[in-house]
């Protein structure tokens, strides 16, 4: 058994694979889906084993695609009315709210390193720990310090109030 021509099988198939994708994704992105669907199929197809079920092969890499576009709209911005915090025009710390900058000074360097590269860089206790050294768990506890002292000594309001709990 050989494969027919790539044409056919777009003609043959194209409608159902576009009816998938505007069932998973909706009618906005299920264009873009089918396009990406038959450019990776074509790529793939000379490989293509010729006893193979082309519909259920067509409906993976439909479903894969589906995927990579919801991951994709899953990371685009959000519009929002009011931005919640502004950068510094800088970039530097100095520029940053002095409050918020001398509280931070004030912490001992491995919880201001862990309270930064957790909570601010986002990433891992674990990884945090491969940077500045230590465990996770000893990470984490310098973390969990040293967000302590900020709530307490850091003004949360605009009264200068100081915010124990939170």
């Amino acid at each position: 058994m050989t494969l027919q021509p790539f044409e056919l099988i777009v003609r043959d198939y194209g409608p159902m694979v576009l009816r998938v994708c505007r069932a998973v994704l909706g009618p906005q992105d299920a264009e873009d889906a089918w396009s990406e669907t038959f450019l990776a199929a074509m790529k793939a197809y000379p490989r293509l084993d010729p006893g193979a079920n082309i519909e259920a092969w067509l409906v993976t890499i439909a479903h894969r695609k589906a995927i990579d576009v919801t991951r994709a709209n899953a990371r685009r911005p959000v519009a929002v009315e009011d931005v919640p915090e502004r950068p510094g025009e800088t970039g530097r710390p100095e520029a940053w709210d002095g409050d918020l900058w001398a509280a931070l000074k004030r912490l001992p360097p491995r919880q201001r390193q862990a309270v930064a590269y957790h909570y601010l860089a986002g990433l891992p206790y674990k990884e945090v720990a491969a940077l500045i050294g230590g465990t996770a768990e000893a990470v984490r506890r310098a973390a969990s310090d040293g967000v302590r002292t900020l709530r307490a000594t850091y003004p949360v309001d605009g009264d200068g109030e100081k915010g124990a709990a939170r």
